[in-house]
């Protein structure tokens, strides 16, 4: 079994926390799972976009500890006019 870099281990953390934060309100865990799933395509060697993903995330995380979080906002491309 191969072994995981301090990063990847980092990452697997900050997952098991994120569920567990999510855990206690409705919808959170399902959205939690799918950007997990999203951003496990990057490749490994995308060092750089991995670290800043993973600040964010720590932010993120800190957003959704809070007691007054009840709901998740996402931001997305709009649709091109063809």
């Amino acid at each position: 079994m191969a072994r995981h870099s301090k990063l990847q281990k980092q990452v697997l953390v900050l997952y098991r926390h994120f569920l567990r934060a999510g855990r206690d309100k409705p919808g959170f865990v399902p959205r939690i799972r799918d950007e997990f799933r999203e951003n496990a395509r990057i490749k490994k060697t995308d060092v750089m976009h991995i670290e800043y993903l993973f600040r964010r995330g720590q932010r993120q995380l800190e957003q959704l500890r809070d007691v007054n979080t009840k709901q998740l906002g996402s931001f997305c491309k709009p649709a091109e006019n063809s």
